[in-house]
């Protein structure tokens, strides 16, 4: 049936609210085990009215994660698309859950971890609590997969992908955070933004779609397909060059409040993104401080 398991990032940006008990930053302080067994208990016992994770999530990331099955299929696969989650675990985009705010990026409000090492424990322990999919045995029953995720969630997930290299399972890893023996990693390269379009945030998932184009029809891997992309990608790249203006404290603070008075549902890390795009200079860490000491959370 030449199968590919395509694994994505879940997106911050939902369809519908998440009640009260489904915001991570409502649970109580205590160990991480504990935690992640109330968390598991509230998702399961939620009123809220569920929704498959294809509907749930929105946004332009989310939009092209979706779009990679289309890609896959003209490549000559059978694409089964998961979304990785810090607050459902790894899912099939057809499976059933409320809306919910969890995240593993640190210092945000409804953050469940605060170290990548809390991160990689926390979804050990949901995977558990939850049972949900398994990536290496995904990866096995298809003998090959996509995996598409951020630095942050490549941390959450390494052991996962460690187990994932172990199986022999052909794979490919966009993104992620380092390289994983008997995986074939393909970083993400900001000097392809410009031929792939998009902001940095869909860098991945667009550089997971040229792949999958570059690659021999039915293969994910292939000396003549890893030929084509690794030509194209040399061919394509144009360094990126910032000229952005730095600013002080006071202009970051009033555009903090401008945006959040305006679109009170954007994250930080959207919020720094606009302030970027602005032509405006900002630390990420900076950036966070400061929200953090406006928005109070």
């Amino acid at each position: 049936m030449n199968e590919l398991p395509i694994v994505v990032t879940c997106t911050d940006r939902k369809t519908s609210p998440p009640p009260a008990t489904l915001q991570a930053r409502t649970l109580p302080t205590g160990d991480l085990p504990q935690r992640a067994a109330e968390w598991a208990r509230r998702l399961q016992t939620a009123d809220s009215r569920p929704t498959t994770l294809q509907n749930l999530y929105q946004g332009d990331q989310w939009r092209r994660a979706l779009a990679l099955t289309d890609a896959a299929t003209r490549a000559g696969f059978v694409p089964r698309l998961y979304a990785a989650s810090a607050g459902l675990g790894l899912r099939p985009v057809s499976s059933l859950a409320p809306s919910y705010a969890a995240t593993f990026l640190p210092r945000h409000a409804d953050s469940v971890a605060s170290s990548s090492s809390e991160a990689s424990l926390w979804w050990e322990h949901l995977q558990q609590l939850e049972g949900t999919g398994d990536l290496p045995q995904i990866a096995t029953a298809a003998g090959r997969a996509l995996v598409v995720v951020s630095e942050t969630y490549a941390h959450a997930m390494q052991r996962d992908l460690h187990r994932l290299a172990a199986t022999g399972a052909e794979t490919v890893l966009i993104g992620g955070a380092c390289e994983v023996e008997g995986i074939l990693r393909v970083p993400a390269n900001a000097a392809l933004r410009q031929v792939l379009g998009g902001t940095l945030t869909s860098l991945n998932t667009r550089t997971a779609a040229s792949w999958l184009e570059h690659c021999t029809p039915g293969r994910l891997l292939s000396p003549q397909g890893q030929a084509r992309w690794g030509a194209w990608a040399a061919q394509a790249a144009r360094p990126e060059r910032y000229a952005r203006t730095p600013v002080s404290d006071e202009t970051v603070i009033a555009f903090i409040t401008e945006m959040k008075s305006l679109h009170p549902g954007s994250s930080r890390t959207r919020l720094l993104r606009l302030f970027r795009d602005k032509g405006m200079a900002c630390e990420q860490k900076r950036f966070a401080d400061l929200y953090t000491s406006t928005i109070g959370r």
